[in-house]
């Protein structure tokens, strides 16, 4: 009986297991989005380019902080340091904020 070479499937079995690292590697970093980087480079963008140059607010029917923070370019921390007579949880529509 003659001996048999072992040498493919061992080869066979190394291509297998680094394909299946390449496979699981791209599920994982499509299910994040991507790169943070570029994340964090949009968002500067965004927040550099939107800054409201307007020093006051008037609250809109359904307007929440975050809703405004995004409409001005200015954190919601922001927004509530300039106006802590507000309540975040209640605006009120007409209710004057200020921005500067």
């Amino acid at each position: 009986m003659q001996k048999r070479s072992k040498a493919p499937a061992r080869l066979l079995a190394v291509v297998a297991l680094i394909g299946a690292a390449i496979a699981i590697g791209a599920v994982i970093s499509g299910a994040d989005g991507g790169s943070d980087a570029s994340k964090t480079q949009e968002g500067k963008e965004q927040q550099e380019k939107k800054r409201t140059k307007a020093s006051s607010y008037v609250v809109e029917s359904g307007d929440t902080l975050t809703a405004i923070a995004r409409k001005t370019g200015i954190p919601v921390a922001e927004i509530i340091a300039l106006n802590p007579e507000i309540d975040p949880q209640i605006l009120i529509a007409g209710e004057k904020l200020t921005l500067k």
